[in-house]
């Protein structure tokens, strides 16, 4: 029977693995024809090993603290930025060339609804439930429209305006998986516009 590599994948297993490979060459040495100088290539590469290592350590511990301040930091300036802008949107003399020096006008939207189409996704959850997500744009809600087995053609489920959408309808047959597929199109002012979605397909769990 093959055999795995013998050296470990992740740095903390390697460098634990090092040291037990210097220290046995050291005890072993000229049993196998181990030199003075294999030795010495062995000590210097543990110890640059295990110097790089863990600064590479203590470089990702300090990126990821970096980031988590960066995140918090720029929620509260974005909150900030936008308070303070709503308060001066709402100053009487406020208008949009002002605006646009402040860049606090947002720029327009150009998308063209008649061809746009939702972003769907599903995801299986116990008891045969699947948790539908889906984006807006500038639409009121979507359509979903859902095919089971057995069904000749996709039939209305339901409309929704927030994300996500949650069938809850129990399987056809009782504690048998079964497989669904789903798809929906932007609805503004109780009439569907747009392109259907790329159809989704789901199997659920009883």
């Amino acid at each position: 029977m093959p055999k795995s590599d013998f050296i470990p994948r992740s740095d903390a297993d390697l460098l634990v693995w090092h040291d037990q490979l210097k220290a046995a060459a050291t005890s072993i040495g000229a049993t196998l024809g181990i030199t003075a100088a294999d030795l010495t290539a062995l000590g210097d590469d543990n110890t640059e090993l295990r110097t790089n290592i863990n600064a590479a350590s203590a470089a990702t511990a300090a990126a990821q603290q970096a980031t988590r301040e960066k995140v918090t930091s720029r929620r509260a300036a974005e909150q900030n930025a936008r308070k303070f802008a709503r308060r001066l949107k709402e100053h009487a003399n406020y208008t949009p060339a002002l605006g646009e020096q402040l860049r606090i006008e947002g720029p327009e939207d150009t998308t063209d609804m008649s061809t746009a189409r939702p972003k769907l996704t599903g995801i299986a959850k116990p008891h045969a439930v699947v948790e539908l997500t889906f984006n807006k744009l500038k639409s009121d809600g979507v359509n979903i429209y859902s095919q089971r087995e057995g069904d000749a053609a996709f039939v209305f489920l339901a409309r929704d305006t927030a994300t996500p959408y949650v069938d809850n309808r129990a399987c056809l047959v009782a504690g048998k998986p079964e497989t669904r597929k789903y798809k929906a199109i932007f609805v503004i002012d109780d009439a569907e516009i747009g392109q259907f979605s790329d159809e989704v397909v789901v199997t659920c769990q009883p």
